[in-house]
């Protein structure tokens, strides 16, 4: 079979790294690792099973279907999903031995009627709606709630969580108020017998700037794969001495490589034409395949090393490099994120050329491409 023309490559010695970097940091509370959107790009099967190895407590996914996907893959240990889950999905959490998210009386019923039907409770945490705006019961809501599932049978409530929506920001007053009205809940959970052993806000921004978020567990994601949440939250890591290794690398193989005149017009539009007599080398790699139309004349690569423009409009399957006087032939390897030599593309670099976040660089690049997980210094077969 012959190799593929593109591919992401997912360094499971970056992820375990990372797991055991943040565990430390944690000082005692849990790591558990979110995996959701195909473990950010990286592929949940064998991201999953690489963090659990190193030393995470449990796995988090956004919906249902994705903890299915995990179970069937044979990927064992706890399995948290945050959205609450529709009654037709109920049963899934019988089947597949799932931790719920309720946010009201309907949802925890429903997971109970399936509890009971399996002879054990399903268990649940109580997502509280402490400013984020998308999911959970209002603070004030909490107590009703919390009785109200104690009272039923098939499901049983292990844990109580927020979600910050600004702890990556550099004014962290709108994360302590959201920790403020959390507390104020778990006091009251506390005061009626209710509080449920496990507690937890910390995402990966909570879980390194505010140590009063940890609790019992931090729902770990982007740190996980290496990427800070924000410069703010990086120059943060870097001072408590933590570092953070990207195990996802974006790779193309050159299929033409020519020799071309000054003056030559390049891709859709003619929007850019060679400044001089050049090498222009033809990537199989465009926007279908993450790398956005929006990132024309914005972005460099890497060749043997070196980094080189992107020119012309990147076009749906390809894009055309100006590799200058480099020996570049069909076949050679050139990096769009990652290292080669002593240069790294970074998923920052792409979010700034595209005013967004790295979340979403991992995640359109990595869900798009084949998959190579690199296990030591042997790459498996890809995912």
């Amino acid at each position: 079979m012959s190799e593929p023309l593109r591919w992401v490559e997912i360094d499971h010695g970056a992820l375990a790294h990372n797991v055991r970097a943040l565990r430390q940091l944690l000082d005692g509370a849990q790591l558990w690792a979110v995996v959701k959107a195909q473990a950010y790009g990286h592929g949940p099967g064998g991201t999953a099973r690489a963090v659990l190895a190193a030393g995470a407590a449990g796995l988090i996914v956004a919906v249902v279907d994705e903890a299915v996907e995990l179970r069937t893959a044979g990927v064992k240990g706890p399995i948290l999903v945050l959205t609450p889950p529709l009654p037709d999905q109920a049963l899934a959490y019988d089947t597949f031995d799932l931790i719920g998210t309720v946010a009201d009386y309907e949802t925890a019923r429903v997971l109970a009627a399936a509890g009971e039907r399996r002879g054990r409770p399903i268990p649940v945490h109580l997502k509280v709606d402490t400013g984020m705006g998308r999911l959970g019961v209002l603070p004030g809501d909490a107590v009703a709630l919390a009785t109200a599932v104690h009272g039923l049978a098939g499901v049983e409530l292990a844990g109580v969580f927020t979600h910050m929506a600004a702890a990556d920001e550099e004014d962290l007053s709108s994360a302590r108020a959201q920790l403020e009205r959390f507390n104020a809940v778990l006091a009251a959970l506390e005061r009626h017998g209710l509080r449920p052993p496990m507690a937890h806000a910390a995402n990966s921004a909570g879980a390194i700037v505010l140590p009063e978020s940890r609790y019992s567990l931090a729902r770990v994601g982007i740190a996980l794969y290496g990427i800070a949440p924000s410069s703010f939250v990086a120059a943060r890591a870097k001072a408590l001495g933590l570092e953070l290794r990207p195990a996802l690398a974006f790779r193309a193989r050159v299929v033409a490589a020519r020799r071309l005149p000054a003056g030559w017009p390049i891709s859709y539009g003619s929007t850019y034409a060679t400044r001089t007599e050049t090498t222009v080398a033809t990537l199989p790699v465009g926007y279908a395949d993450g790398l956005s139309r929006s990132l024309s004349h914005k972005m460099h690569v890497l060749v043997h090393g070196q980094k080189r423009p992107i020119v012309g409009r990147i076009c749906m399957n390809h894009c055309m490099v100006d590799a200058g006087d480099l020996p570049v032939r069909p076949g050679d390897v050139v990096t769009l994120l990652g290292a080669d030599g002593g240069e790294t593309i970074t998923a920052e670099d792409w979010a700034q050329a595209l005013g967004t976040i790295p979340y979403e660089i991992v995640c359109m690049v990595g869900s798009r491409n084949p998959r190579r997980h690199l296990l030591g210094t042997a790459a498996a077969a890809a995912s």
